[in-house]
């Protein structure tokens, strides 16, 4: 059942807390800025700029969330923004601002924590890689931007971040620019993101046209308040939707991009190509959290128009999509065979669920699943990466196994990472967050068939994690070197999360839901008795034995075994076309790559022709006619106006010359002119008077 939207009253005076809440992204990006003008030599001076700034913005991170959870424990919510202008033209005025509530609390904690665990892990996983002060300088830029996407309480300002995000994943992705494939997902992670992007910022004019302003929330006049969002209700669009939700819909496309929802997921299994921690961070605390993240916090939007307890076609098209891409992602997942990549599916597949989950249940049931995965996906990707480092670079597991005798405490770690997110019954935080969203699924008012594809997705999870660990830890070993440990600064941040991974459900528990009850701002008790309602106790019978079937099925194929390299899967024996299809990613890029993209090569050829013969002949003939017309102009300037110029000066210079004789300054020949000229004019005079 969708919890119904919380009405927001921000407080008239802003606290202290809330003045200062820029800092936490600025800072992070001045470090960045600050260690863009170092040299290559200078790595401790750039690594400690960014975990110190980084440091600062956890610290006050914290600090924020304190405030809010005060508030909240004392019945006295805090809900406060700060607007300015930033520039006017006429008598419209550009306002920016941010917000300090509980969403925004809870995110700057989590984005904060986990990007600082990522960058100690950097230290050691990137310690012999030359660009190393570069690295960090990106890193330091994207955290900061992540953490502008969560504090802005303007649309404008959050798809300024939401840009700076983007950017800095194409630089963090084509890391090392010198290998083709890095160059190539970097640029195909910076094209498809625009793609939803293009349609974000369609909707984004759309509102500000509709609403006037782009504030989230200012005193009751703001985009997402009550006489903005009952006006977009109001006013019609088109296909039936109101223009809340035609403008939703495209504000989704943005997050769907940035979130890898189909059918714009293409470009985020590709990512691995960038440095291990550069993944951990795109797919736990930055990049994909920000599309999940938009959808929460311009829920209202999404939800405007519905009855209480009802659904909108917004969050109707969010669920089926999320519900897609769970399935769709985890069927791939089971036949790849990089250790990053299978992650990079999974994550896609995680979305999918928080997708989902934000459509069916609330922004409480998606976020829940969105901080824990935060923490069990940082772990798995920064354990592979463990996994990587140890095994000197090797991330094909099948040419891995046996590493839980060399890698002791990897294995262990991942191991937890693994069944959290799987959402192994009890124990992990993940069976908590995944077991709401199903919950929300089963109850959906449309239809039940989210629910049973989203249960088929928990069986997938769980058995290709369990082939993933199995060929990756179990069995003997099939690699070409010797593995070994990773050091302390790679494998005590793997250690934090894996307590995390644990400790977290317990926050969101039927018992005990303080996560849901914080964000949606209601009181909360510890009552065990919740956990005894019927409907809830077969929900998560069901889901324990899908996930335990899953493991055991997993088990059942790769438990303890070691093929060779080069021999065919166990799955690839029983049925080898649809395992090559998933293999493949059931062609999707190939699908892509024989209708947009080549269309788009088409294109580029036409306007490559119209540029040449049509445009360029249009050009060169217009070139050709004026200089035919400057040839002719020449001419008649040389002929014409010089040559009767050049003769009336011939002319002058020869009067003058005559006249120069007569002047030569002898009184004689003056009397004589003189009496000549006497002479004539008497002869004149007596020819004029003759009868």
């Amino acid at each position: 059942m969708i919890q119904a939207a919380i009405p927001f009253h921000p407080a008239i005076v802003s606290s202290a807390a809330a003045q200062a809440l820029w800092l936490i992204p600025a800072v992070p990006i001045v470090a960045s800025g600050l260690i863009a003008l170092l040299r290559r030599p200078y790595r401790k001076i750039a690594a400690t700029l960014a975990i110190g700034a980084l440091s600062f913005s956890l610290l006050f991170s914290l600090l924020s969330f304190c405030y809010v959870l005060s508030g909240w424990a004392q019945n006295d919510p805090v809900r406060e923004v700060v607007n300015f202008t930033w520039f006017q033209f006429g008598s419209t005025a550009v306002d920016l601002g941010w917000i300090l509530d509980p969403l925004t609390a809870i995110m700057l904690a989590m984005v904060s924590f986990v990007s600082l665990l990522i960058f100690i892990y950097s230290l050691g996983y990137m310690a012999h890689d030359e660009n190393f002060t570069r690295f960090f300088c990106f890193m330091s830029l994207f955290a900061g931007a992540m953490l502008g996407v969560v504090i802005s309480n303007s649309l404008l300002l959050l798809f300024m971040c939401w840009e700076i995000v983007g950017l800095t994943s194409y630089l963090l992705i084509g890391f090392w620019y010198q290998r083709p494939a890095a160059a190539a997902a970097a640029k195909k992670a910076f094209l498809v993101t625009r793609v939803g992007d293009v349609f974000f910022l369609l909707g984004i004019v759309w509102l500000f046209s509709q609403t006037g302003t782009l504030l989230f929330y200012n005193y009751g006049t703001g985009s997402l308040e009550g006489t903005a969002l009952a006006a977009l209700v109001a006013q019609p669009a088109a296909l039936g939707l109101s223009a809340a939700g035609a403008i939703g819909l495209l504000i989704f496309c943005g997050a769907a991009g940035k979130s890898g929802q189909l059918p714009l997921h293409v470009w985020l299994p590709d990512a691995m190509e960038g440095p291990t921690p550069v993944s951990a961070l795109i797919h736990a605390a930055t990049m994909v959290a920000a599309g999940v993240f938009l959808v929460a916090r311009v829920y209202p939007l999404m939800q405007a128009g519905a009855q209480p307890g009802g659904t909108t076609v917004a969050l109707t098209v969010i669920v089926w999509v999320g519900a897609a891409t769970a399935v769709f992602a985890a069927l791939i997942a089971i036949a790849q065979n990089d250790i990053k990549r299978i992650l990079a599916y999974s994550t896609i597949s995680q979305l999918g669920y928080m997708m989902a989950g934000l459509g069916m249940g609330g922004v409480a049931v998606g976020m829940f699943h969105l901080i824990t995965h935060a923490f069990f996906k940082s772990l798995l990707f920064m354990g592979a990466g463990s996994v990587i480092h140890g095994c000197r670079d090797e991330q094909d597991i099948r040419r891995m196994g046996g590493l839980k005798v060399d890698m002791p405490l990897t294995f262990i770690t991942y191991a937890i990472g693994m069944l959290a997110l799987c959402g192994f019954p009890l124990l992990f935080s993940g069976f908590w967050s995944k077991d709401g969203i199903l919950e929300a699924a089963h109850g959906w008012s449309i239809s039940r068939a989210p629910f049973y594809l989203l249960l088929f997705g928990v069986l997938l999870t769980a058995f290709y994690m369990t082939r993933q660990v199995c060929y990756v830890f179990f069995g003997y070993w099939r690699g070409r070197q010797t593995a070994h440990e990773s050091p302390k600064t790679m494998t005590l941040p793997l250690v934090i999360l894996a307590l995390f991974a644990m400790a977290l459900g317990a926050i969101g528990t039927p018992a005990w839901p303080w996560f849901h009850a914080f964000l949606e701002d209601r009181a909360v008790v510890f009552d065990l008795r919740a956990m005894a309602d019927p409907r809830l106790l077969a929900l998560m019978t069901a889901s324990s034995i899908v996930v335990i079937f899953g493991l055991m099925l997993g088990w059942r194929f790769y438990g303890d075994r070691s093929p060779k390299p080069e021999a065919p899967d166990a799955l690839e024996k029983i049925a080898p076309t649809l395992w090559a299809g998933l293999r493949d990613r059931l062609y999707v890029d190939e699908l892509y790559g024989a209708t947009v993209v080549a269309f788009y090569n088409w294109w580029a050829r036409v306007a490559d022709w119209l540029d040449r013969c049509i445009w360029g002949g249009m050009v060169a003939a217009v070139a050709a006619l004026f200089g035919l017309w400057a040839r002719f102009s020449r001419f008649f300037d040389r002929a014409w106006i010089d040559g009767g110029f050049d003769k009336g000066c011939e002319e002058l210079s020869t009067g003058g010359g005559l006249l120069s004789r007569v002047e030569g300054g002898r009184a004689q020949n003056y009397l004589r002119i003189l009496a000549a000229g006497v002479v004539a004019l008497v002869a004149i005079l007596l020819w004029s008077v003759r009868p």
